[in-house]
This record gives structure tokens, C-alpha cells and sequence, in this order.
């Protein structure tokens, strides 16, 4: 799974920051155009573009990158509802990503949902169990 370079940007010029905290000054109201077209932003999305604009205006450089949550094979497992050790094998075997973080094996919710997707997929195909009321 490849990861997106989080995207870094110098702090402006000194008149640039000045000009963009004066107009930051006592105003949390963004508006945003989208090909001409005016958006509101909601709460949190709002709070993030000031958060960015306010350390840009003090000529702060800036990352953006965004967070997927990253599970503990025991987090995933019990997600999938699955045994660790088979969690840890499917992931030994590549059938699922996985990241390490020093030793520890970390599994991205997006990976297990996926998987999960799958198996409820191949399930519908297989048909119904026959164990569950088939005829003999």
C-alpha cells in the first residue's frame, strides 16, 4: 500500500504573512470558491484552515498529511473477529498490509474493512452453507 507524502510548505514572506494575519484578525469565518462556486465549510474543517492560515500568517512552514488509523493486530483481529495468530499469518502471507513501527506490526481499519468486504464477497458466491438447512 503506498502512502502519500505528506506535502510541506514554506512559511511566506514576511509581507505575505503580515497581509494574511491581518486579514485573520478577530475573523474565524472561511468561505471558500470551488470553481466559482461558494463553500461553507464546516466546524472542524473550518478550525483546520484557520489552524494552517494562522501559522502561515506567522511565517510558520506547514506539513499537511492525513491520518488513517493504524490498529494492533489485536484491534484487528477482534474487528474481523478472527484468532491473532491467523491475523498474523494472513499478514506474513502479504493477504493483508501491514506497517511496522520498530517491531510492532501496525494494520491500516481501511485493510481489515477491505477484507472483511472480501470475505462477505466470496461468501455470497460460494452460495449458501450447507450446514445451514441444505437438503440431503
Amino acid at each position: 500500500m503506498a502512502l502519500i507524502a505528506p506535502r510541506v510548505t514554506a512559511g511566506l514572506a514576511a509581507d505575505d504573512a503580515r497581509n494574511l494575519a491581518r486579514s485573520l484578525q478577530d475573523s474565524n469565518d472561511i468561505t471558500v470558491f470551488v470553481d466559482g462556486t461558494v463553500h461553507r465549510l464546516p466546524g472542524e474543517a473550518r478550525d483546520a484552515v484557520v489552524d494552517l492560515l494562522a501559522r502561515l500568517s506567522r511565517g510558520e512552514a506547514v506539513t499537511v498529511s492525513s491520518v488513517e488509523e493504524m490498529l494492533t493486530t489485536s484491534q484487528a483481529a477482534e474487528l474481523a473477529g478472527i484468532s491473532h495468530t491467523y491475523l498474523r499469518n494472513m499478514t506474513d502471507r502479504g493477504e493483508i498490509p501491514v506497517e511496522y513501527r520498530g517491531t510492532h506490526r501496525r494494520i491500516r481499519l481501511a485493510a481489515i474493512m477491505a477484507w472483511l468486504e472480501s470475505q462477505k464477497k466470496k461468501a455470497a458466491a460460494d452460495g449458501p452453507d450447507d450446514a445451514a438447512g441444505g437438503t440431503t
